[in-house]
């Protein structure tokens, strides 16, 4: 299997629009296992030292009755299908300026490194950061935010491409391990050449199977 075939089709899992998987499974309202409290503003852009990123404010509580182990992730991911992986090639600098930028809203804002691991139960112990992505492609009129590790909710989908002539490997994988994972779509209004201007519409929030 080619690396773009490969590419393409975990795009489809993680995002239903593969013909081929439209059989994947649907994250519920109700998770059937522990989903942490997580909200968040919507995509701002912060500039530091010449180079301009993206990034988006959260606050992660833990109200599911037990402590758990908080270790998110974050990918951006374009209507022309760019990847951008959150926390990539981050200025450190661009942290403190966040936290000197929102100090009122987040008095304990802290970078991501600092925020995981074991998450106490309880409001007292909910802890604010922010996933942070590079500038992405300037033609696409439109992203999905993928945040992982908020629920230990997993499932396991078939791999309708598997090759069963070839081993089982990285690059032909019998099944895929799917997270529930929270899906935020953003368009971004106007043209090529204002869109680097313009201010995000969030189109919807869900929970997927990731």
């Amino acid at each position: 299997m080619s690396f773009r075939r490969f590419a393409l089709l975990l795009f489809g899992v993680w995002t239903g629009v593969s013909g081929a998987l439209q059989a994947a499974p649907e994250a519920g309202w109700v998770s059937r296992s522990w989903t942490l409290d997580f909200e968040f503003y919507d995509p701002q852009r912060i500039t530091v030292n010449g180079t301009t990123y993206w990034y988006v404010l959260y606050q992660v509580t833990n109200r599911t009755g037990k402590d758990v182990d908080f270790f998110p992730s974050f990918r951006l991911v374009t209507d022309t299908l760019q990847v951008v992986e959150g926390g990539t090639d981050v200025n450190p600098l661009v942290y403190d300026t966040i936290a000197a930028r929102h100090h009122r809203e987040f008095p304990f804002f802290a970078p991501p490194a600092k925020i995981t691991g074991l998450l106490l139960q309880g409001e007292e112990n909910a802890r604010a950061s922010a996933m942070v992505f590079g500038t992405f492609d300037p033609s696409a009129a439109g992203f999905t935010i993928f945040a992982g590790g908020l629920s230990g909710e997993v499932t396991r989908l078939r791999n309708p491409a598997f090759d069963q002539t070839q081993p089982e490997s990285d690059a032909n994988p019998r099944s895929f391990l799917l997270r529930r994972t929270l899906a935020i779509t953003y368009g971004l209004p106007g043209d090529t050449l204002s869109r680097s201007l313009a201010t995000p519409i969030r189109r919807s929030r869900e929970w997927v199977m990731r």
